[in-house]
């Protein structure tokens, strides 16, 4: 495809209304947040329905164990959508394609040790969180099964924020509406039908993730032929790399310390009843749900604002951080508002139990409203 082509599926934000472009931009990227939660909704919902609450307990102890350790690799990701969105302002094409191979590159090279780690840290941080015996066994294997396949993750990320800094919200829908689907068939294949409980949703998982990374690398060499990824040939810019780690490292450390929090949170929650337990997972995905609107515009203003430092117009970087501030807030107070009474019917989603509908809607009540 022409590069012509290839631009007409970006966006280009350093003109126009701030408030107008930001707001658009973000509407795919909340579409695919949902999804993205969805996603991981479906292996708590598949479990909870047909293993049991152990099974909803262990899948939830989990994720916070994942998160924090892919976190630093995720800041990185962040750190190179910054510098694409600024050399995609500057009409910087050389630089734009050493990014993206240096990304790529270290991405592929930092899979290994986080894959080794994750799966020989699995355990020993599961006791430290001092989660059930019931369930520390089948969370033990979700960690370790999905840390076997974290490079998938690792590479929908890469593609997602190649995209995002470039001004493409959309495509990463695409991306993510194809690993949702073929999660979902694959959960209820490897759980319903031949029973391989939680090593079946972390399997499904690591699958569709794999899927979508594939299909997002044939999605961007096709339509931007010049910014091709080849992830196996060696084309790494210690300079750029350096870069994007000053950009980078910062947010990876913030959302490291956030799931350390969760991680503390959740050995407190796990010195109670299983019950328990799965009734605060599932509040928590839901509790997810209403931080999305936030998450969206946050992307939304990172690739504004990098763009619009590359073409120099830092008048529009104030007006554009104004309009998403004023939209978060609004758009917070009505989540607030919808959450609290309809929350025993999400909550039902994920289990019939009573103890574990009442856990989830008392946390959720006192969450949601700040």
């Amino acid at each position: 495809m022409s590069e012509t082509k290839s631009k007409q599926a970006t966006t280009d934000m350093t003109t126009g209304s701030p408030a107008k472009l930001i707001c658009l931009f973000a509407l795919p990227l909340l579409a695919g947040n949902v999804l993205q939660q969805l996603y991981n909704m479906v292996d708590s919902i598949v479990v909870g329905n047909f293993v049991g609450d152990a099974a909803l307990a262990a899948v939830g102890t989990g994720f916070p164990v994942i998160f924090m350790l892919v976190s630093l690799f995720m800041g990185l990701g962040a750190g190179a959508t910054v510098m694409i969105s600024q050399f995609y302002g500057a009409g910087d094409r050389e630089n734009l394609r050493k990014t993206i191979g240096t990304i790529y590159n270290a991405m592929l090279v930092g899979a290994v040790p986080l894959t080794v780690a994750g799966v020989l840290l699995a355990g020993p941080l599961l006791r430290l969180m001092n989660v059930p015996a019931d369930a520390y066994g089948m969370a033990r294997v979700y960690v370790m099964v999905v840390f076997a396949g974290v490079v998938g993750n690792m590479g929908y990320n890469v593609n997602s924020g190649i995209l995002q800094g470039l001004g493409n919200s959309k495509t990463p829908l695409l991306f993510l509406a194809i690993a949702c689907v073929i999660n979902i068939a694959l959960d209820l294949l490897f759980v319903a039908v031949f029973g391989w409980g939680v090593a079946g949703v972390a399997l499904a998982t690591i699958i569709a993730q794999f899927s979508s990374w594939i299909f997002g690398i044939f999605y961007i060499n096709r339509h931007y032929p010049e910014l091709a990824v080849r992830p196996f040939q060696w084309n790494f810019d210690k300079s750029l790399f350096l870069r994007a780690l000053k950009l980078g490292v910062p947010s990876g450390i913030q959302q490291a310390l956030f799931s350390i929090g969760v991680m503390v949170l959740q050995t407190l929650i796990n010195r109670y009843d299983t019950a328990f337990i799965a009734g605060f997972q599932a509040a928590n995905k839901l509790d997810t749900f209403g931080f999305m609107p936030v998450q969206s515009f946050a992307i939304a203003v990172t690739t504004y604002v990098g763009q619009n430092i590359g073409a120099g117009k830092m008048e529009r970087v104030n007006k554009g951080l104004r309009s998403a501030l004023v939209m978060s807030v609004a758009v917070n107070l009505v989540v607030a508002i919808l959450f609290v009474p309809l929350g025993p019917f999400c909550m039902r989603l994920f289990t019939q139990d009573p103890a574990v509908i009442a856990a989830g809607c008392a946390y959720l009540d006192r969450i949601m409203p700040f």
